[in-house]
């Protein structure tokens, strides 16, 4: 195989936006097929793409084309494990649009066909490719830091209006979306946290607050706060509500703290580790001398979304690894899973996570939501910039 040849199933915001990118961006990728269960995008399609872009008005009739060699899914939420699974089983590659899925349960059924067939399999975890984050998990992973002892993130600048939330009548339910903040903007924040650590909590305890700031019926406030297996403690503190907001994640550790902020990573480096310092100091009031260390990052952090699929092309091609496995989803997802778990039981959620309580707990809110949107119609929105 000299290239490889997708087809995208959704050509909504972000779909279209990836279409656009395969046209001649992707080195080895060409779009072949796209499919959209409404009129007016595959009308967009027509329009848009060229015309040896097969246009497919359901995903069955996609897959039977056998015109693709790799599917990337940019469906709402719910439709990505049972979209992926289906793929695999007509042998196709899977790259997936983040979140993983809506409940861990229907992700790992996702993940286990994965492990059943001999194709690649890919989330769309674009953070990943930004040297900020690459080098803050060098960092950690390398001992650099030395045990972790606290993480805090505070990532507020996801501003969203109402206007936003009423394009779609998808967006912001339980039914349609199954989440707000936590599923739809902090899939990769969550993911970092976990990846660039090396760490998932053992348990965690979250305040979700459900339409505080728009008129939503799922979380747009939450404040989690999580415990670590060696005794180490983490916050996490997320909203859609706030202007302007803050983008800050602090790691410290034995050997001292890392700050990620403004596009920069400053390592507050101690000159001797806090445990060593606390074991021969022998002055009353001290404390160990502190070196503020501006880490370089390299150029690069505008490779984003292409960034992913460049690397899934050269997967297929040249079984490059993976920078985000599409198995890894459901880490991210189980965090955010046990934070609405936490809050809607006033307690606290033990990992492993109960994926069949959890799912019965969403399906109750399905079930039993009054909720009424705003009539509107659906607007497929400019996604140039955003995560």
């Amino acid at each position: 195989m000299s290239i490889v040849r997708y087809g995208i199933i959704g050509i909504g915001n972000m779909g279209s936006a990836h279409a656009q990118s395969l046209l001649s961006e992707i080195k080895g990728a060409e779009l072949t097929a796209v499919c959209d269960i409404r009129e007016e995008r595959l009308k967009w399609a027509e329009e848009q793409l060229p015309e040896n872009v097969r246009k497919y008005s359901t995903p069955k009739e996609l897959f039977e084309s056998r015109n693709m060699d790799a599917v990337l899914i940019c469906t709402p939420h719910y439709d990505h494990p049972a979209l992926a699974i289906e793929a695999f089983q007509h042998g196709y590659h899977v790259l997936v649009e983040k979140p993983a899925g809506v409940y861990t349960k229907a992700v790992q059924q996702m993940n286990d066909a994965a492990a059943q067939s001999d194709r690649k399999f890919g989330i769309m975890y674009n953070q990943r490719t930004n040297p900020l984050y690459q080098k803050l998990r060098d960092l950690i992973q390398s001992g650099e830091l030395g045990e972790i002892r606290r993480t805090n993130w505070i990532i507020t600048d996801w501003y969203r209006s109402q206007n936003y939330y009423n394009s779609g009548g998808w967006r912001a339910t339980w039914a349609g979306e199954g989440g707000g903040v936590l599923l739809n903007q902090d899939p990769h924040q969550l993911d970092l946290w976990q990846w660039t650590t090396g760490m998932m909590p053992k348990r965690i305890r979250a305040f979700c607050h459900f339409g505080k700031y728009r008129n939503i019926e799922v979380e747009d406030d939450v404040t989690a706060y999580v415990e670590y297996e060696n005794g180490a403690t983490g916050l996490f503190i997320t909203t859609t509500g706030e202007a302007p907001g803050t983008n800050r994640f602090e790691i410290n550790g034995d050997n001292g703290k890392i700050v990620v902020e403004d596009g920069k990573l400053t390592f507050w480096r101690l000159r001797t580790p806090e445990p060593q310092f606390n074991a021969e100091f022998t002055g009353g009031f001290g404390s160990p001398e502190c070196w503020k260390c501006e880490i370089p990052v390299q150029d690069g952090g505008e490779e984003q979304h292409k960034g992913i699929l460049r690397n899934f092309t050269n997967a297929i091609l040249h079984d490059e690894a993976l920078l985000a496995p599409g198995e890894e989803g459901i880490k991210g997802l189980t965090l955010s899973n046990a934070m609405y778990l936490s809050a809607w039981t006033d307690n606290w959620v033990e990992l492993p996570l109960d994926s069949d309580l959890f799912y019965e707990k969403l399906m109750e809110r399905v079930k039993n939501s009054t909720f009424q949107k705003e009539a509107s119609e659906t607007i497929t929105l400019n996604v140039k910039g955003t995560h």
